[in-house]
């Protein structure tokens, strides 16, 4: 691609690539299995089954239960008009608590379809098939967090984020925080501001963001930041980082993305921030999908804030290829069962054999045509 980096034709081959896979895997039949095989229900029901046993209704890590108890966590997070942080954890526990409750009642309700025991609704259908083709099922993306992810790597990712949560109740506010767990980033980055203005007595409306890349490691940091916060877990799209001088660099060949350091959000003062030249104005996203609609509450759905980062060479130097950050890799992860690895394994062996068959039929065409040409 003229005026782009190497990578650029990589990352279109992959897009093209997936969108290929996904219209053929779409048009795969999706009958029931014969002799030794697995039918398409075992698989469903396999799938479903081992998502409930990792989504505990409670257990000895999940105290408060899932979806949480959150007035019994609230008696241990009060509301504090010098910690934020205890209002934005019980809001995410809510958040949370509408997917988990979704999640879990149209698991249960597919696994009684599938046995026969409720009848199989147009949804419960749909659903079944996102399972089979490894993708979201819009009764889950409709009410849930946005991510790219194929279905193995969203749950990972799910139950993660109830990690990441469960961690903070049970050990307290971490010293460096998982960004992309948030579902409402806005509302972290909102109680970080408000904690710096209640310290300091400043308007809230007043401050800005200063942002600081951190040489060292999440476990050579401080137990806490004395202002702002500390942040991890999110990644560089469309550049590099130069670990020697600490800037942002060129992409290295083959290399689509790299994980950002941790970075100090450090609250300030807005008329005291002064930008250089080199200094750029990077956009960090939830997903790298880059677009998102404004939601009801104002706020994009996809795109979080502009974070400024030092550069080697002029901020101009990056409109071609437009840096971003982002905190959830579209990559095909891991599967939640070993019958949805089946699902996978029939789907490339079935790429195969429709290859191998329209490589035939091509074969024949020719050969017919030549015969008749003569």
């Amino acid at each position: 691609m003229f005026g782009l980096h190497e990578n650029a034709n990589i990352t279109f081959a992959t897009t093209e690539t997936y969108s290929l896979f996904g219209s053929m895997l779409s048009l795969m039949p999706k009958g029931g299995g014969g002799g030794d095989g697995v039918s398409s229900d075992e698989i469903i029901k396999g799938i479903a089954d081992d998502m409930l046993q990792r989504l505990p209704v409670k257990s000895d890590f999940y105290s408060f239960g899932l979806p949480w108890l959150v007035a019994d966590v609230a008696e241990l997070y009060p509301t504090d008009y010098e910690e934020s942080m205890n209002t934005v954890l019980t809001q995410e526990l809510l958040r949370y608590n509408g997917v988990i409750t979704n999640v879990r009642a149209t698991l249960l309700q597919l696994v009684k379809a599938v046995k026969g025991v409720v009848v199989m609704s147009t949804d419960l259908e749909l659903m079944a098939k996102a399972f089979l083709n490894g993708t979201i099922p819009t009764l889950w993306s409709g009410r849930c967090y946005p991510s790219l992810k194929p279905l193995g790597a969203f749950y990972d990712d799910f139950i993660r984020r109830l990690s990441f949560l469960q961690t903070w109740i049970n050990d307290g506010s971490p010293a460096v925080f998982w960004l992309p767990g948030f579902y409402f980033t806005q509302s972290f980055l909102t109680g970080t501001l408000q904690n710096y203005a209640r310290k300091y007595k400043l308007a809230i409306d007043t401050l800005g963001w200063d942002f600081e890349v951190k040489r060292e490691s999440r476990d050579d940091l401080p137990a806490k930041a004395d202002d702002g916060c500390y942040i991890d877990g999110l990644f560089f799209d469309g550049a590099g980082w130069n670990k020697v001088d600490n800037v942002l660099a060129e992409q290295e060949p083959k290399v689509l993305f790299i994980p950002v350091n941790v970075i100090h959000f450090v609250p300030c003062e807005a008329k005291a921030i002064a930008l250089s030249d080199t200094d750029y104005r990077c956009p960090i996203y939830k997903t790298s999908e880059r677009k998102g609609t404004l939601s009801t509450t104002g706020h994009s759905t996809n795109f979080v804030m502009d974070i400024v980062i030092p550069s080697s060479v002029h901020a101009d130097h990056w409109c071609v290829c437009f840096p971003l950050i982002f905190g959830s890799v579209h990559r095909v992860g891991s599967f939640p069962c070993a019958a949805c690895r089946c699902v996978f394994l029939d789907f490339f062996l079935g790429c195969i054999h429709y290859f191998l068959c329209l490589s035939s039929s091509l074969q024949l065409y020719c050969i017919n045509t030549h015969e008749e040409s003569d």
